[in-house]
């Protein structure tokens, strides 16, 4: 292993918070979006003191004045080189691997030959089938579903494959097992990003999803970042859906999380492990994209957005001096456009060390995996195929 400028990188994932559009949005129907600063305009004045420090108000106006002129942070913003716009393949390119074509998408619900092997596979029939909200669809169907113990499945903008049950009609594990069956299924010209569970309780008119949701993902095409980071004996620990994006491949540890602050103090508990000395620790923070941005709540997602802010000296705080924080995103999905679909946007790329110093403007990267790039030279792992290290901007 090269000699390594840090000994542990803590990759912090803003779910779906994206600063601007991406020169090839209008491709993807996205032409002018900007999810952060469209809902920081609806909220009004904002409060992100601490990511201000760390440089964020120099991506986007946020309307959030800044205590002091001098960042603590790097900042830049980068730019998605694989097709498409989803959770999967924002976070495969972060750690080296492009997508060349788009996971598929089904604007139309999925075709009936699928639905029929699926419909054989689990001995049921489904309701459904088509794009929907997910808050919105078990309002239509949930009774339908409790009635007839039919599940639900639904798609959206992504690329996914999503069952919806009650928790007292189809037990856990019995949806679980649906999801493995649609997995097997779901290959080749049909190998959707995720197959996702959602299951919800409640009686009609006042349905809840709950907390249980998995997704079962497609594994990554090769090997990825997390691969050479534990070929090189280091440890890679996940919080929160990492596990599930890249189906445990190439991780060592999880960490099980479900809402922000629970990914929030999980993540400060893996920084304050005393064993966890060295390697890479990745966190996503869904609330962002799935309470509040694909619901169309600039309102709910900025309140988000402040409390992570509030939280975030908890983390810095806790760094040691050869520890470097990573904060990003994956894709952007603005609440205030005429979709709840996501946004093909630049991300942003915050850095943070004890030992860095802040101020420096890393620009606008080619692609999301700099950041892995950068993860791997820092650590003094093997570099990736593709994309290009900022790590001697940080020195």
């Amino acid at each position: 292993m090269a000699n390594a400028s840090f000994r542990r990188v803590i990759l912090v994932v803003m779910d779906s918070v994206g600063v601007g559009a991406l020169p090839d949005a209008e491709e993807y129907g996205d032409a002018g979006s900007n999810t952060l600063e469209h809902a920081a305009q609806k909220w009004g004045k904002t409060s992100l003191p601490n990511l201000q420090k760390l440089g964020l108000g120099k991506l986007v106006h946020l309307n959030s004045p800044m205590t002091s002129p001098d960042l603590a942070g790097c900042f830049g913003k980068m730019a998605e080189l694989s097709k498409g716009k989803d959770t999967t393949t924002g976070h495969w390119e972060m750690m080296g691997l492009i997508t060349d074509k788009p996971l598929p998408t089904y604007p139309n619900g999925f075709p009936q030959s699928l639905i029929r092997e699926f419909e054989t596979k689990i001995g049921r029939k489904v309701i459904g089938n088509k794009p929907a909200s997910g808050t919105e669809i078990i309002k239509e169907l949930g009774e339908e579903h409790c009635r007839t113990g039919r599940p639900i499945v639904y798609t959206s903008g992504d690329s996914v494959f999503q069952i919806a049950a009650h928790e007292e009609v189809i037990p856990l594990e019995e949806l679980y097992g649906m999801c493995k069956a649609a997995r097997l299924i779901l290959k080749g010209e049909h190998a959707v990003g995720r197959v996702i569970a959602r299951p919800f309780v409640g009686k009609p008119g006042s349905f809840q999803r709950t907390h249980h949701r998995h997704d079962f993902s497609l594994e990554p095409f090769s090997e990825t970042l997390l691969n050479t980071i534990q070929k090189a004996g280091l440890p890679t620990v996940s919080v929160g859906k990492i596990w599930d994006i890249f189906a445990g491949v190439g991780l060592t540890r999880h960490l099980d999380a479900g809402p922000n602050r629970d990914v929030m103090l999980k993540t400060l508990e893996a920084v304050n492990d005393h064993e966890f000395t060295q390697g890479l620790l990745f966190a996503n923070l869904v609330d962002f994209d799935m309470l509040y941005n694909h619901r169309q709540d600039p309102a709910g997602f900025m309140q988000a957005m402040e409390e992570f802010d509030a939280f975030l000296p908890e983390i810095l705080n806790a760094m040691r001096a050869d520890d470097l924080l990573l904060i990003t995103a994956d894709h952007g999905n603005d609440p205030t456009d005429q979709s709840t679909d996501h946004t093909r946007e630049y991300v942003p790329i915050l850095c943070y060390g004890k030992r860095l110093r802040g101020g420096k403007n890393l620009g606008v990267r080619k692609s999301f995996a700099d950041c892995g790039q950068t993860i791997a030279e820092v650590l003094g792992v093997s570099p990736l195929n593709v994309g290009e290290s900022f790590a001697s901007d940080l020195a």
